[in-house]
């Protein structure tokens, strides 16, 4: 972000409330005026006079949860184009990324330097688990996590559900976020989350799309190329944080979480948003897709490196993973040689424990908090070659 304030005059940070948007860019520009856009009074004073509200502040500012408060957009666009050779002087959060995005587009392109930010990873909290997520506030406080997600649900329904759409019923929507948490991993079926509920398959599409700008889910695509196989296009779910999905199941402690039916579709989401996090917080694309043929054939994850280099994962919930893991990795990378393949099976336990333990002669075991080895290029082609085309 630093590189971003440089070369542009504004930035951008978006991402899920409460995770840690506004302390990064306080930490980032300590020296930078602080303004939040969700108190009435600031509210009321923007809606009534944007442009001395705008003036009154001294550069550079903080504009925290601008979607509350979109007008502004366009006056800030003209005092960019005003003096365009002043960078890194309006730096705003938002936590409704479609809505904020419309208004960025028509109002800032060109302008603003756009970033996403997720709760915490491994990487940045050691202590992190499956079963508190990444969220700072958690972290901090593990012992009232239940106290804390359940207060969460409720400020999310009440503001960021309320200001994203006209929900006329959100206990019903309620249950719909229930309900999609006991389908973590598994390709989208509207259908089948309609029918429950008594609502449209439309409703259940406008109510995804909430849930995907505010943060809170991942939608996964497929990994599409013509293989000369038929292949499923439909996108598989996950939460964007582990522990608020354990929240929603009932999964309340270690004991319960080894015996829930749902610790392969929780552990499948935790790998998936470590991998978006790690690269969105690099300031690179998500590309991270699934694979699965109607066939029978199935990778959990398949991640893009660029230049035809590709990481391929299993997650496996598991503390002893077993070369009968990797069959599936071995076999999509014979199928797909014109990419570059390096093939992993992330698995529960330490990074010390599962150091890049070999499963067969061309896939390794990695732990889930120590993914670093999937986002390095692959062999180069020399190398694979001599390995019998797999990476």
């Amino acid at each position: 972000m630093r590189k971003g304030v440089r070369h542009f005059p504004a930035l951008l940070l978006t991402g899920p409330r409460r995770c840690g948007k506004t302390t990064l860019l306080r930490h980032l520009f300590p020296g930078a005026t602080y303004c939040l856009l969700e108190e009435t009074d600031v509210v009321a004073r923007v809606r009534a006079d944007p442009r001395s509200f705008l003036e009154s502040l001294q550069l550079p500012a903080i504009l925290d949860e601008i979607q509350n408060a979109p007008e502004l957009l366009t006056y800030i666009r003209a005092r960019i184009d005003a003096d365009p050779s002043k960078k890194g002087q309006w730096l705003l959060t938002g936590s409704q990324e479609a809505p904020l995005m419309q208004g960025v587009t028509e109002s800032m392109a060109g302008r603003v330097a756009i970033f996403s930010l997720l709760p915490l990873s491994a990487e940045e909290a050691p202590d992190m688990t499956l079963l508190t997520g990444g969220f700072p506030e958690v972290l901090a406080t593990p012992d009232v996590r239940d106290i804390w997600f359940r207060s969460y649900m409720q400020t999310y329904l009440e503001r960021d559900v309320r200001a994203a759409a006209s929900i006329r019923d959100l206990a019903v929507f309620r249950r719909f976020i229930g309900l999609l948490a006991s389908r973590c991993g598994q390709m989208l079926n509207k259908t089948d989350l309609a029918a429950p509920l008594g609502v449209s398959v439309p409703t259940i599409t406008h109510w995804l799309s909430i849930l995907e700008i505010t943060g809170q889910i991942l939608l996964i695509q497929p990994f599409f190329e013509n293989f000369g196989k038929r292949l499923v296009k439909t996108p598989k779910f996950y939460f964007a944080d582990s522990g608020l999905a354990c929240h929603l199941l009932g999964v309340r402690d270690q004991q319960s979480l080894e015996q829930s039916p749902f610790l392969g579709g929780l552990f499948e989401g935790l790998v998936a948003s470590e991998i978006v996090k790690h690269r969105l917080n690099r300031g690179e694309d998500r590309s991270l897709y699934y694979f699965r043929d109607r066939q029978g054939l199935e990778v959990d994850f398949v991640i893009d490196n660029g230049n035809r280099n590709l990481s391929l994962i299993e997650a496996k919930a598991t503390r002893t993973p077993t070369p009968g893991d990797a069959r599936s990795l071995s076999r999509l990378a014979d199928a797909i040689q014109a990419y570059r393949c390096s093939s992993f099976v992330v698995c529960l336990g330490s990074s010390k424990a599962t150091a890049a333990l070999p499963l067969s002669p061309n896939v390794k075991a990695i732990a889930w908090n120590n993914l670093q080895p999937c986002f390095h290029a692959a062999a180069p082609s020399a190398q694979l070659a001599s390995d019998g085309g797999l990476g």
